[in-house]
This record gives C-alpha cells, sequence and structure tokens, in this order.
C-alpha cells in the first residue's frame, strides 16, 4: 500500500465517523496521531487532494472541508423538502425551458441553457431554475472564458423577496445572473425589484406568468458581469457537465 493509499484510508475512516466533516488541519492533527511513520509534508502534499484521490467517499463542501459522501444528502434534506413543495404546487417548471431558450435565442446571453430547479446541487444555498453557459464560438475571432449564466424563475408575486434572495446567492457561481419575475407585480414591488438589481447587478426579466405557452419575457434591466467564487462555479458545474459541455 502506498503512502497516499495509507493517508486517504485513514481519512475515510475519519470522516465516516464525523457527520460534520473535518476541516484540512483537523485532519492533519488527526492522521498524524493513527499513523506516526508519515512524515507530515507527505499529509500537507496528499491532503488538500483527498476528494480527487477517493471521489466516491470524500467531497468538498466548502474550501478546507472534507465530508464523507454518505453524509451528503443529509446536509440537505430538509432543504430539499422545502424547496420543492413550492415548486410542486407553483408549476413554475413550465416556463423553464422556454426560459432556456430566450437565453439562447434571443439575449444571446448563453451559447447553451437547460432547465435544472430541484435541488440538483445538493445545497442548501439552492439550485437555479435554469443555468447556461457561453462559450467562445468558433467563428469568434476574439476567443473569451467561458462565463456562467444562472436563472430564478418565480410566478408568485407573494415571493419575490424569497426570489431575489435566491437569485443573490447564485452570484457565489455564476458571471450574471437573472430573476425573472411576473408582470402583472404591483407598481411598488416591480419599482423595488428593479432599483435592488441594478444595486446588485441581476437581470431582471417580466414574464406573463398566467401563459407558459406564451410567455413574452420582456427584459428590464440586463444583468451585470462579475467574477463567481471559482470554488462554487466549478463544483457546481461538475454536476452538470454533460448537459451543458456535452
Amino acid at each position: 500500500m502506498t503512502q497516499t493509499e495509507q493517508i486517504s484510508g485513514k481519512a475515510v475512516q475519519l470522516l465516516a465517523n464525523a457527520p460534520r466533516g473535518l476541516r484540512c488541519s483537523e485532519l492533519i492533527h488527526l492522521i498524524l496521531r493513527e499513523l506516526p511513520d508519515i512524515k507530515e509534508a507527505s499529509l500537507h502534499w496528499t491532503i488538500p487532494n483527498l476528494h480527487v484521490y477517493r471521489p466516491d467517499e470524500i467531497y468538498k463542501p466548502a474550501r478546507g472541508l472534507f465530508r464523507h459522501t454518505k453524509f451528503r444528502e443529509s446536509e440537505v434534506e430538509g432543504d430539499i423538502e422545502m424547496a420543492e413543495t413550492p415548486r410542486r404546487r407553483g408549476g413554475e417548471e413550465g416556463f423553464y425551458e422556454s426560459f432556456a431558450e430566450y437565453l439562447v435565442d434571443e439575449l444571446e446571453e448563453c451559447t447553451k441553457a437547460i432547465p435544472l430547479g430541484g435541488n440538483c446541487f445538493k445545497d442548501k444555498w439552492g439550485t437555479p431554475d435554469v443555468i447556461g453557459i457561453l462559450c467562445p464560438r468558433q467563428s469568434d475571432i476574439l476567443k473569451f472564458p467561458a462565463e456562467v449564466v444562472s436563472a430564478e424563475v418565480k410566478i408568485d408575486s407573494n415571493a419575490l423577496i424569497t426570489a431575489f434572495g435566491q437569485a443573490c446567492s447564485y452570484r457565489l457561481f455564476s458571471h450574471k445572473v437573472y430573476l425573472v419575475i411576473p408582470i402583472s407585480v404591483s407598481e411598488s414591488d416591480l419599482a423595488q425589484l428593479d432599483a435592488l438589481c441594478r444595486v446588485f447587478g441581476l437581470g431582471l426579466i417580466l414574464f406573463d406568468a398566467e401563459n407558459p405557452g406564451q410567455p413574452n419575457y420582456q427584459i428590464r434591466v440586463r444583468a451585470t458581469k462579475h467574477e463567481p467564487d471559482m470554488f462554487y462555479a466549478n463544483r457546481n458545474l461538475k454536476v452538470v457537465e454533460d448537459q451543458l459541455f456535452g
């Protein structure tokens, strides 16, 4: 057994008994105690890549934090129930596909976009209803890095504050974010959301929430590009890599 296999095997054992996970420094301390013959320098080289060596058993929910995959579901099971219930009632799923097409064909903010929703990212900070990617085309003279675009769709005018908060959270892993709300919202609510979206760099889209067949999307504010946290961007894109890049 190689030294890397020894270290990663012991890490799996330790993490299996730590539902909240262990930080890198904690793992180094515990493994040094369990495997005194291992040099500390080897631990500093191996432990940051545990999720690469043992992806079926170890994952990173945040920087420097490792958890056993058997605890992945329990991390957000309460949030899954809360998030999925209104989606089933609201029928928002009927607009996901058409908005994905709108992002690609009319706004031209994406080269490919897909419906998502639910709790695909298994993250209590939420999963966007639509996610897309903007990549340079072969015909483009100037190439540019890929950009992630996310959207939150809401048909319930009473849930606008929740929708705004969810959209803001997607900025963690997206270059651009759109909030998509019914055109029937009150003028006062629309004015405040318009101002908030401009302050926070969100895009704002209005649509006919009563007509899934012809939602008539109308752009009110175009999203401002910013740089997301690449750790979370890469972590989430890994989940939908085949759909977006396949």
